[in-house]
């Protein structure tokens, strides 16, 4: 037989999302996507004591180097939502620097490929 204790459920966090986001709505798809890149940046080395805990702890973690947003959301547990407002509240205070994903090369002509593929095997057999 199980102990009561085992039974008993973790406790969840007793925070609420909008607390944590202080009422702001999520940014633009444009401005943070999944994949958008982020890091902490160079001038602030010193932490700044009005960012909540969650913001803080956001900006270690981006202090390491560059992170995709998915990537923070998976280190710190939190909602995906909750992080990209968070993100884009630090980014507009100047603590983070974000960049946009490398765009997708566009594919390139086939037949172009085939002559050039024709070209070597003509001249190296």
């Amino acid at each position: 037989m199980t102990g009561f204790d085992e039974l008993e459920p973790q406790t969840a966090e007793l925070v609420r999302p909008y607390v944590i986001t202080k009422g702001r709505g999520l940014p633009d798809e444009e401005q943070l996507s999944l994949i958008t890149l982020v890091t902490a940046a160079a001038d602030h080395q010193q932490r700044p004591t009005r960012l909540s805990p969650e913001e803080q702890s956001l900006l270690e973690l981006c202090s390491a180097g560059y992170l995709s947003v998915a990537e923070i959301a998976g280190h710190t547990q939190l909602p995906l939502g909750v992080v990209k407002i968070l993100l884009a509240a630090l980014t507009e205070g100047g603590y983070l620097i974000t960049r946009p994903p490398v765009q997708r090369a566009p594919l390139a002509d086939r037949e172009i490929l085939e002559e050039v593929l024709n070209g070597l095997r003509a001249k190296f057999g």
